[in-house]
């Protein structure tokens, strides 16, 4: 995995965490110890924002490879075609007029 990124897997053991935590909540909670862990529910808290936080930046990141595509792709779906660059002072049309 690379720094960019963030892969299915890692997203799926930050869903578990957050599945744990929910769990120990409710188990906590029922035997009257919620408070009586604070520290340890402070460490989890800690770990798991930090998780979601990567989650979020690496996550919603393009690299410039994947921003390029996006472009392509933008560009193709308003409509854009070679034959509607006609007269275009470019030989070959490209790239289209605006650009």
């Amino acid at each position: 995995m690379t720094d960019e990124t963030y892969d299915p897997e890692r997203a799926e053991r930050l869903a578990q965490m957050l599945r744990e935590l929910a769990r120990r909540l409710l188990t906590l909670d029922a035997e009257g110890r919620l408070l009586a862990e604070s520290a340890q529910l402070l460490r989890a808290l800690g770990d798991i924002r930090s998780e979601l936080f990567r989650y979020e930046v690496r996550h919603t990141f393009d690299t410039s490879e994947i921003a390029e595509h996006r472009r392509i792709v933008g560009d193709a779906s308003q409509g854009w075609s070679p034959d509607a660059d006609q007269g275009n002072d470019e030989e070959d049309g490209w790239p289209p007029a605006g650009r």
